[in-house]
Formats: C-alpha cells, sequence, structure tokens
C-alpha cells in the first residue's frame, strides 16, 4: 500500500497468515513469494497507520504545509519476506511505483513502523541500526531489544517484556503464589521472557519456578507428553506462560494460568471448547486505547478508490473478499458453478457483523496509532529548530531537503505528547516507551460465551514506581471455591519460626524451625531469629520478647518469710535473755560469769541475728555494702567476747594457784573492753578497706538460669570477703583452743566447757558453710550465708545463755553464792567481778 508525501514513512504488518516460496534452483529467475490466508486485523493495523497519517495531514498544527505519504508491506508472517522489505525501504530501491502520468520515483522514506514480531524486529534492527533508520515496533516485546549497542535505532510503544514479567511477578505477589510452573515458545519471545523472569524472579525473591519447559513448535507429541507429566506431577497450581497458542492444551491441564499479553489475545483459544481449562485465565495485555474516527475511516475502504495503485488495490481486494465471501471477477474455475457470488464493490461493510470493524478493543492497532504520531511529533520538533540553536555539527539544523533519518532518532529519544485518549508517549534512554498493560480475565458466562474483560492495570511512573491496580471482585475464579488457587511449595513460616531451606531444592521449598531459647521473630518467613536485648527473654511461643523474670531472696516468698521470722525471734529472745539478765545482774551466777561481757555477747548475738535481714530483699547498693560489713563486725564483736572471757576463765584458774596473782592485772575490766574494741576495730579496718578498694555491687546473674535474673550482691573483692571470713575464723579458732584446754576446771566457776561447745558448732557451721555457699545457685546463696547467720547464732545463744537462764529461772537454789562456792577457792571470782 502506498500514499504520496513529502516525507515517506514506512510499515511492515503482518496482513496474511501464510507464504509459498518458489524453489531456488539456480538455473532460472527465482519466482516471486506468494502470500495467501488473510488477516483481517493486521490489514486493519496497516489501515490504522494509513488513518494516523490522514489524521496527521489534516492536523493544521502538526507538520504544517508537509505532506506525510506511507509505503506499506506486508511481511506474511515471513521473516525473509519481512527482511526483505525493509532494506528495499531503507535503501530505496523497491520498484518504482507509478505515482501519476507524469512522474515516476521514489521519496526517502525516514521511518518504519514495525515489524510485529520480536524475531523478526531482531534481525531488522541489526541492518537499520547500521543506517541509524529509525525503527518503532509496535507489538515486538523482547526484552533483548534493549540493548542500544546492539540496536541503536530501535523503538517501541508497546512496553518490553522485561516489564511484562516484572508485572506478573507483582500479580504472584498480590495472590501470594509462589510456586509456579513456566511454559514459552521456542522463539525469542519465549526464551528472553523465561531469562529475564528468572533473574526477576532470583533478584526478588518473591517466588520460585517448579518447573520450566520450552514448547516445541511442531507436532512432537513425546515431548509434549513429557511435559504434561511434569506439569501433573508438580505440586504448584499456577502455570505462566509466554507464547502464542500451543497443543499442550488438548491435554486438558486444569491448572491456573497466567498468560503473556500474546496468549490473551490469541482468539483461537477463545472457544467454549478450552473455556473449562483456560476459563478465569489472567493475562497481560497491551493497553487498551480509543481512536476516535478510525471506525468511520475503515468504512470508507472501497476496492474502487485504488484502483490506480496495484499493491492496494490487491489487499483490498482481497479483504473485499475475505469480507463479503465473494471473488472479483475473473473469479476462480468453478467459484461460479459452486454457486459462490461475484464482487460488485458495492456492498455495505456496515452491515457486516465482523471483528474489523469492532473498535472496542484496540491494542496493536493503538500502539500503531502511537508510533506514527511519535514519529511524526519527532519530524515536527526537528523542522521547528531554529538556526544556529540546531544540535547537530556547528549548531546547524536539519532540514526537508537535507533530511537522514539518523538526524530523526536525536528527537525521537526526546520526544514527549500525550494521546486524545490520555495517556503519555515518551521513550526513555533504551527506545522502550512508558509502560503500562491491562490485566485481563477470562470470563465463562452462564450462557457458554466469553468475555475478555479488564481487571486492572499495571503501569510504571515517575511517583509511585511500579504499580499494580485489580479490582478483585471483577474476577472470574474457574473453582468450585470461586477463590484464588493456592500455589506455595512451602506453607509460610509463621511467627516464631524460622525457614530452612530443604537441600538440593529451590528456596521456596523449606522447613519451618521453631526459634531457639532466647531468640524471637514476629514476622512471617523470617530467614534467621533474633537475639532477645540483655534483659528480656523470649515467650513460649517464641514471637516476641518478654521481660525476664527477676529472682531473689524476697521478703514476700516462703523462703524469706521463715528466714525473716527466724531472725526476729533470735533477736527477740536476745531481749528476752538481756532483760532476764538485767533482772538478775546482782544475782551470783550473773556475776559469778563476768556480767560485762555477758551483756555485751548479747548486744552483738542481737546484731548478728538482725544483719541477716540485709540478706533479705532486693540486693541494692546499701544493702550490699552493708551487709558484709555488718555482718563481719557483728560476728567478731561477738567471738571477741568470747574470746576475752575464755581468756579471763584461764587467768583466774591460773590466779587460784600459789604464785599465780600477777596474771589477774591483765585481765581488768579496762583491758578486757580495750581488748574487745581493738579486736572489732581491726575488722572494721578490713571492711572500710575492702569496700574503698572493690565495693560490693547490685549483679544480675543470668549464669544459672537463661530465661531469669537473680540479683544478687557481687562479692567485689574475693579477697576482701575472704579476709573477712578468716579473720572470723582465726578468732573463732583461737577461743575453741582456749576454751579446749581449760575445760577441766573445777565446774563451779568454769564456763570453758560451754565455750568450746559453742565455738564447736560455730566453727562446723561456717566450714560446711563455704563448699555450700560456693556451690549454691542465685538466691539460695544468699539462704546459705543467712542460714549460717542464724544457725551459728543460735548455737551460741543456747550454749552459753540456755543453761544459765534455766539455773535463774528453773532452778533458783543453784543461784546462790553458797551453791557457787561449793567448790575450794571459788571467791575469787567474786574478786574480780
Amino acid at each position: 500500500m502506498h500514499k504520496s508525501g513529502d516525507v515517506i514513512l514506512g510499515g511492515l504488518f503482518q496482513v496474511h497468515f501464510f507464504s509459498s516460496v518458489a524453489d531456488l534452483s539456480f538455473t532460472s529467475q527465482p519466482q516471486q513469494p506468494t502470500c495467501h490466508g488473510f488477516y483481517e486485523l493486521g490489514f486493519r493495523q496497516a489501515q490504522t497507520m494509513a488513518f494516523a497519517i490522514d489524521e496527521i495531514n489534516r492536523n493544521s498544527n502538526l507538520l504544517p504545509n508537509v505532506t506525510l505519504g506511507y509505503t506499506l508491506y506486508d511481511n506474511c508472517v515471513t521473516l525473509g519476506i519481512g527482511f526483505r522489505a525493509a532494506l528495499s525501504l531503507a535503501s530505496g530501491q523497491e520498484e518504482n511505483i507509478i505515482l501519476d502520468n507524469r512522474c515516476t520515483g521514489n521519496l526517502p522514506v525516514i521511518g518504519i513502523v514495525g515489524d510485529s514480531s520480536s524475531t523478526h524486529s531482531i534481525a531488522i534492527s541489526n541492518v537499520l541500526g547500521l543506517y541509524r533508520v529509525p525503527m518503532v515496533s509496535y507489538f515486538a516485546t523482547c526484552s533483548c531489544l534493549t540493548d542500544r549497542q546492539k540496536y541503536p535505532s530501535f523503538f517501541r510503544t508497546i512496553p518490553s517484556d522485561a516489564f511484562q514479567v516484572r508485572a506478573m511477578i507483582q500479580i504472584l505477589k498480590h495472590f501470594g503464589w509462589t510456586w509456579a510452573g513456566l511454559l514459552v515458545s521456542d522463539d525469542d519471545y519465549g526464551l528472553h521472557a523465561a531469562r529475564s523472569l528468572q533473574s526477576d524472579l532470583s533478584l526478588s525473591g518473591e517466588g520460585c519456578l517448579a518447573y520450566f519447559e520450552i514448547l516445541p513448535w511442531d507436532k512432537d507429541m513425546d515431548e509434549l507428553r513429557r511435559i504434561v507429566n511434569v506439569m501433573k506431577m508438580s505440586s504448584a497450581r499456577v502455570v505462566i506462560v509466554f507464547a502464542h497458542h500451543s497443543r499442550i492444551l488438548q491435554y486438558h491441564i486444569t491448572d491456573f494460568w497466567m498468560a503473556s499479553e500474546a496468549w490473551t489475545e490469541a482468539t483461537v483459544l477463545q472457544t467454549p471448547q478450552l473455556m473449562p481449562y483456560l476459563g478465569g485465565t489472567l493475562g497481560i495485555a497491551i493497553r487498551r486505547g480509543e481512536i476516535p474516527g478510525l471506525r468511520e475511516f475503515l468504512l470508507q475502504i472501497r476496492p474502487d478508490l485504488h484502483h490506480n495503485n496495484s499493491y492496494g488495490n490487491s489487499m483490498v481486494n482481497q479483504f473485499w473478499e475475505f469480507t463479503f465471501k465473494c471473488r472479483f471477477a475473473p473469479a476462480p474455475t468453478g467459484w461460479v458453478e459452486g454457486r459462490g457470488t461475484l464482487c460488485t464493490g458495492e456492498e455495505d461493510l456496515d452491515h457486516v457483523d465482523s471483528e474489523f470493524l469492532d473498535i472496542s478493543n484496540l491494542r496493536p492497532e493503538y500502539n500503531v496509532y502511537k508510533a506514527v504520531y511519535a514519529l511524526a511529533y519527532s519530524l515536527d520538533d526537528m523542522l521547528r529548530c531554529k538556526p544556529g540553536r540546531g544540535p547537530f555539527r556547528g549548531h546547524s539544523c536539519a532540514t526537508l531537503q537535507t533530511l537522514e533519518p539518523w538526524q530523526l532518532i536525536y528527537y525521537l529519544e526526546m520526544v514527549n505528547f500525550t494521546t486524545p485518549f490520555g495517556d503519555q508517549v515518551s521513550f526513555d534512554e533504551n527506545g522502550d516507551v512508558v509502560p503500562i498493560y491491562d490485566v485481563m480475565n477470562w470470563l465463562w458466562l452462564p450462557d457458554g460465551n466469553i468475555k475478555i474483560q479488564t481487571v486492572g492495570e499495571v503501569k510504571r511512573s515517575a511517583f509511585k514506581g511500579e504499580e499494580l491496580i485489580l479490582d478483585e471482585d471483577k474476577i472470574f475464579w474457574n473453582f468450585e471455591s470461586k477463590k484464588p488457587p493456592r500455589s506455595v511449595c512451602s506453607e509460610s513460616c509463621p511467627p516464631g519460626t524460622h525457614m530452612v531451606r530443604k537441600k538440593e531444592e529451590p528456596k521456596c521449598c523449606f522447613d519451618c524451625i521453631p526459634c531457639s531459647e532466647g531468640k524471637t521473630t514476629n514476622k512471617s518467613n523470617s530467614l534467621e531469629c533474633t537475639n532477645c536485648p540483655e534483659d528480656f527473654w523470649s515467650n513460649p511461643q517464641r514471637d516476641h520478647c518478654v521481660p525476664k523474670k527477676t529472682e531473689f531472696l524476697s521478703y514476700h516468698e516462703p523462703l524469706g518469710i521463715c528466714l525473716t521470722a527466724i531472725s526476729l525471734l533470735g533477736t527477740f529472745i536476745c531481749v528476752i535473755v538481756l532483760g532476764i539478765f538485767f533482772y538478775h545482774r546482782r544475782t551470783p551466777i550473773i556475776r559469778a560469769n563476768n556480767s560485762e561481757l555477758s551483756f555485751q555477747l548479747l548486744l552483738s548475738l542481737k546484731l548478728c541475728f538482725l544483719c541477716s535481714l540485709l540478706f533479705i530483699g532486693r540486693p541494692r547498693l546499701w544493702t550490699c555494702q552493708l551487709r558484709h560489713a555488718a555482718f563481719g563486725i557483728s560476728f567478731v564483736l561477738c567471738v571477741s567476747c568470747i574470746l576475752v572471757k575464755t581468756m579471763v576463765v584461764l587467768a583466774v584458774f591460773k590466779a587460784s594457784k600459789p604464785g599465780g596473782g600477777t596474771s589477774l592485772k591483765w585481765f581488768g575490766a579496762m583491758q578486757q573492753r580495750g581488748t574487745v574494741l581493738f579486736l572489732t576495730a581491726i575488722q572494721a579496718a578490713i571492711c572500710t578497706t575492702w569496700l574503698v578498694s572493690s565495693s560490693p555491687t547490685p549483679h544480675k546473674n543470668t549464669q544459672y538460669h537463661n530465661d531469669k535474673i537473680i540479683y544478687e550482691c557481687a562479692v567485689g573483692s574475693t579477697v576482701g570477703f575472704a579476709v573477712l571470713l578468716g579473720y572470723i575464723g582465726m578468732l573463732a579458732f583461737l577461743s575453741f583452743l582456749i576454751a579446749f584446754l581449760v575445760r577441766n576446771l573445777p565446774d563451779s566457776f568454769n564456763e570453758a566447757k560451754l565455750i568450746t561447745f559453742s565455738m564447736l558448732i560455730f566453727c562446723a557451721v561456717w566450714v560446711a558453710f563455704v563448699p555450700v555457699y560456693i556451690s549454691s545457685p542465685g538466691n539460695y546463696a544468699d539462704a546459705v550465708e543467712v542460714f549460717a547467720i542464724l544457725a551459728s547464732s543460735f548455737g551460741l545463744l543456747v550454749t552459753l545463755f540456755g543453761p544459765k537462764c534455766y539455773i535463774i529461772l528453773l532452778r533458783p537454789e543453784l543461784n546462790t553464792k553458797k551453791a557457787i562456792m561449793a567448790r575450794r577457792n571459788g571467791t575469787q571470782i567474786f574478786h574480780i567481778q
């Protein structure tokens, strides 16, 4: 088809399905190939280009004073024919076209609209790119064509498969389909789409392919059966397909289909026989557009309108014959005899029920329309260039007389316009248009009819990026549940678990392993669990961290209550004994046993009982510092009193013998007080040094239980604590040793046996305390220390003061001077008091 003009645009369209090429014998000139199998939608696409050029020529604001013409070729779905047509357009070597009776020749072709096939576009662009002839395809989607090194002059008004793949991944993500199969055709379209899909799925991590199969072009039934078995054995319920159609559908696969734009628009698949298996298909489709005035333009087609143009006349005649099922004279042999009708050229297109005139679903035609306008706007921008401000050498501009196709590429890369339908058209650095796709759904109506409905769109904008918009209420699901299918290799891991990939399987196939103690995850499908903060622990579900349980020797727990009660009981008994001794302070039994040291001993025992309370309750800095100091000083005071009492008994015994009176002068009342004060001051110095150098502090111990915080007092300096205990032990051992040596003195005034027994209990308790304390976990260590304090305190209280209280309260007849002096030399004790 040809129309003259000042500037010619070329076009490549699929107007016939099949071609016949003569056998090349190389003995005679080869015959031209012939095409058959008329394709009315391909012819409508060619007519859309003619309409767009006619509309531009009538637009006074676009390319004023310039008339566009066109030369359109039929590629017959054959690479050789389309390639030869493109070279003819680019080189100007096509057969001379008779424009009128005076002029014969070819005008320059500055750009080509086409081709529809990715494979054809790859081959043609490889050559046209060498001469920088711009080629704007309306249907070639292969992502490989974005390579500007190989295809520097290629543009397209249809989004590339790279965006179509990302659109499909967004749909997969939207419905939670992470496990899908992939079927592709064995050509550039299918193989490049598969490569892009595999790459994007791997990078996005949104899903995995259960299988990837290449559909054969020929009738390889064994291969088809193998592919069908793979699909049926797979657990994937969603199948992604990049193909035009396939014989695989004859095997009645009931999986859910998600189709590329080639499959979605394939009318050959939209049959009632296939709807039980293809109904509900979601597909990506080329953006639908509206072209006002196109139907009226198509209705003007008449066979006699192009009688001067052999190309156009032949093509229009074939369209007319195809539409009205007639033949122009001379009719083929047997046509009339077979009751075939002859075409008159007066038939009315408006009364024919034909898909050719249905402009409600213009998709490839809309892309053709945009491609023609892109070239026209680029040419318009170039011709509006002002001399001296141009983009070419010396800031020059291109002119219509000196126009070269490569000059148009500069303006084509910067073109930006909006169609009457409201879509923006511009090209990125790879020659790709601003992408937008419609999402289609194959609706199977109750009456058996089929409706392909739009249920959403996928587009990319500068502000929102890639965006998927779906109207889920309109989607028809061809399942009993009327809900989307479930297609996953492994169910999502709930919070509290993490994914562990199955060996030698895709990453979408995994096991869900519960998080270990102390680790949690509150997200689904987590790759790993995170550690809880220091003072937190995982809950039983392992989905969030909770504060760790705190544990210490509390006043509110049974053990703490018992120890507190025993401590207060000991203190109360000390007060009672002190009261008894004070009330009976002038009786012989009190005076005979050094009453002042007895009062000091009772006071120190009272402090020992009370200091145990510092070990109960939540440890704080002041309690940690005070508890050991109070414990050490109280016990040294107590043991010092016992030691001095033991030494006094020994001195009195020696003084009762001839020549031993001098020993008493060293143990008067002042010396006793001074000795007790001195020995206690040493312990106070030890405690002060310890607190100053390395003070005990509160400590959170997680050594014994990871899920608990045991509050305890860290001793700070183990040496300081050992010296404190060692000093008490040394005094206790010395008291025990002296008391043991004088245990056989006369009973009437001898307290050594009681001191020996009390020190034996004291030492036994604290010798046993050390290993038990070290091996006791957590707050039990404090309980052991409190128990040792109470046990040793009660031991001293009972052994030293129990017998005296027994005599005072129950045997008062023994609390007399006569009873005390029943033995020889006993009066010297009264003298020393």
